[in-house]
């Protein structure tokens, strides 16, 4: 796979990554969750000029100008779709009251979608999600993980996790109060 593909495939998995973080934040009024959603979408307008910079490069060093409009229009299909999550988002963080039948179906859902710190003293520093049975234990499976600017979308079981590593986990609510507890460190054993 060439770069621009790449690039593309990063683009795509970033824009999934905030339709569910957006809809999450609006169902469960989360403007934490909401501001990740706007912290991706400078990812994605960056992801976008790379890709713009390389197809046009590409196409003009080997005369595809097929592939590069292909690349181009399907990553602006990719920002409106990302542009659509941060629209979704900006409903939580401007406070704007859910209508009736969503709170509703809040209150009806049993799968939440969390978002915490992990820290020093956490016994998942420097542990693959295989060796810590997250979702075992507490029921989140974990959808993304963000590293300072990096982000790991669907990690596996050799993910390794990291000192302030942020965490997104999709589980039972019942599930997040010992997620938060094990990342925090407060609770030491898995």
């Amino acid at each position: 796979m060439n770069e621009i593909e790449e690039l593309f495939l990063e683009m795509k998995d970033t824009s999934e990554l905030m339709i569910d973080l957006a809809y999450s934040a609006l169902l469960y009024n989360s403007r934490e969750i909401a501001e990740e959603v706007f912290n991706l979408e400078e990812m994605i307008d960056e992801l976008n000029t790379n890709i713009q910079k390389k197809s046009v490069a590409s196409a003009v060093n080997d005369g595809n100008v097929e592939k590069a409009l292909v690349m181009l229009r399907l990553a602006n299909c990719i920002e409106s779709i990302a542009d659509g999550a941060m629209e979704i988002a900006d409903v939580v963080l401007r406070d704007i009251e859910p209508h009736p039948i969503l709170k509703m179906s809040v209150m009806e859902s049993d799968t939440i979608i969390a978002r915490v710190a992990v820290d020093e003293k956490s016994v998942l520093t420097d542990k693959t999600l295989g060796e810590t049975k997250l979702t075992s234990k507490t029921g989140m499976w974990v959808i993304a993980i963000r590293r300072e600017k990096s982000w790991f979308f669907g990690p596996d079981e050799n993910t390794v996790l990291k000192k302030g590593d942020i965490i997104f986990a999709r589980g039972p609510k019942e599930g997040e109060e010992g997620l938060i507890k094990i990342a925090s460190g407060r609770k030491r054993r898995i």
